[in-house]
């Protein structure tokens, strides 16, 4: 499946970093960002969780960071940098697949199955505003934040 512009953002509901729990029901009327990384603590998601936790000194908009890594893994990341917003825990994929971000990827010549590194800002209505896919991390966060001052 593969979200566009101006769909319906899927439902979802999963446990997150510090005891917390995340669903799109419980943030319908503000907008987020969603965004999804393939491993907690390798070298891009760790930049691209600290780009977005230096971004959010403000409080601008809630992020929630989404990985298929278990809560224990997760946790242990969000400690080790201090990430002040939600990691959760899409341990059984139906977030992932929902979002269209568990595809095939290829290594070396290897297919296997991963996580996309992708970013959806999600509005009050809960519609999809924007996409990034095969996210390149020097600059998203940049990005994201200017397409969330463009929200309003």
């Amino acid at each position: 499946m593969s979200l566009n512009e101006g769909d319906q953002a899927p439902d979802f509901k999963m446990a997150a970093s510090g005891g917390r729990e995340v669903s799109l029901a419980a943030l319908r009327g503000k907008p987020f960002v969603l965004y999804f990384y393939p491993k907690a603590d390798t070298p891009g998601c760790t930049k691209e969780a600290c780009g977005f936790q230096e971004a959010l000194g403000g409080g601008a908009i809630t992020v929630i960071g989404v990985s298929r890594d278990p809560m224990k893994a997760i946790e242990k990341f969000a400690e080790k940098y201090r990430l002040a917003f939600p990691l959760a825990s899409d341990e059984s994929g139906k977030v992932s697949e929902a979002y269209g971000t568990w595809v095939e990827k290829s290594m070396y010549g290897r297919k296997y199955l991963g996580m996309e590194r992708a970013t959806f800002l999600i509005d009050g209505a809960g519609r999809v505003a924007r996409v990034w896919r095969n996210v390149k991390v020097p600059g998203h966060v940049a990005q994201v934040m200017a397409a969330v001052r463009e929200l309003g």
